[in-house]
């Protein structure tokens, strides 16, 4: 098979709120879904490990509906494709995996449709599917962004200066986002409201400066969702309790959780690891760095097949 016969889809996952930052503020993660895309007579959707498995392998598949979706707004049809899919993102865990797909259908959708899309029109395309642009714009830019989405009206800033370490604490048990978000309170005052604001305000400052012992702090302080989903998820606290002690700057719920997410000091994730492990056993530890590059394609396909 030639190098024009396929295409390969990558999408890194992601990290979304860092505390404070809620439905803003998102980090890309080198944890990835990949589609190796080839045309076909058919669509045909071939799970490459077993977590995947319970996913539609036609037509109906969440990533070629949303390719569809793309194709249909700009008038275009999808020729169908053999695609195969794996994953190293851990589903229903608060790290982006929903938001990668998203992005993996509109980046199936940019090749399939020579749509020759920029990623500024991926990102804003994408946080109007996702609902918000923190997981989708991490995945589309890598790196740290923060945006804001008001209604159709969506903005971001990229920054790929952010070197961190980190550890994923990942429970056995999927934390759906409809259920973590059912915790939530439907307003705040204006005073909690700006007391949040600073919070969030301070964190993105300190992880531009570098200051990571005050934005591990900020983290902590956020008024805006983990005290609600701290009964969702026990181990949030334990580990708030005792991950500094082992080398951690600070500690927050990745997304929706139920996944926990540390900011390690340098050369200490061993000790966080080892330490964490002693209190909370039955969790899987995934050491981790920030991804700079955001999803991207390689190879390509026919094109005068595609027009056929």
């Amino acid at each position: 098979m030639s190098e024009s016969d396929m295409i390969q889809i990558r999408v890194p996952a992601s990290s979304a709120n860092l505390g404070p930052g809620f439905d803003s503020i998102g980090l890309a993660l080198d944890l990835y879904l990949t589609l190796d895309v080839i045309l076909s007579d058919k669509w045909e959707v071939i799970p490459m490990n077993r977590e995947l498995e319970e996913f539609p392998k036609d037509d109906t598949n969440f990533i070629v509906k949303t390719a569809a979706e793309v194709a249909k707004r700009y008038n275009k049809e999808l020729t169908p494709c053999q695609i195969k899919v794996s994953s190293n993102i851990p589903l229903a865990r608060g790290l982006g995996s929903s938001a990668s797909a998203i992005v993996a259908g509109i980046e199936l959708a940019d090749c399939i449709c020579d749509l020759k899309l920029s990623k500024k029109e991926k990102f804003h395309i994408a946080s109007l599917m996702e609902g918000h642009p923190d997981n989708v714009g991490a995945s589309i830019f890598g790196g740290l962004i923060i945006g804001c989405q008001l209604d159709e009206d969506i903005d971001v800033e990229v920054i790929h200066s952010i070197d961190l370490e980190l550890v994923a604490v990942v429970p056995k048990e999927e934390l759906l986002t409809k259920s973590s978000r059912g915790v939530l309170p439907e307003a705040m005052s204006y005073s909690e409201s700006v007391a949040a604001g600073a919070v969030s305000n301070l964190l993105v400052a300190a992880l531009l400066t570098g200051n990571m012992e005050l934005a591990g702090k900020m983290m902590k302080k956020d008024k805006y969702h983990q005290p609600y989903r701290k009964g969702l998820v026990p181990h949030l606290q334990v580990i708030e309790d005792h991950a500094l002690d082992f080398g951690a700057y600070g500690v927050t719920l990745s997304g929706a959780g139920p996944t926990v997410l540390c900011f390690i000091k340098k050369g200490q994730t061993s000790s966080v690891i080892n330490g964490l492990k002693n209190l909370l056993p039955n969790m899987e530890y995934l050491p981790i760095h920030v991804d700079y590059k955001g999803s991207y394609v390689t190879g390509s396909l026919d094109t005068a097949l595609l027009k056929k």
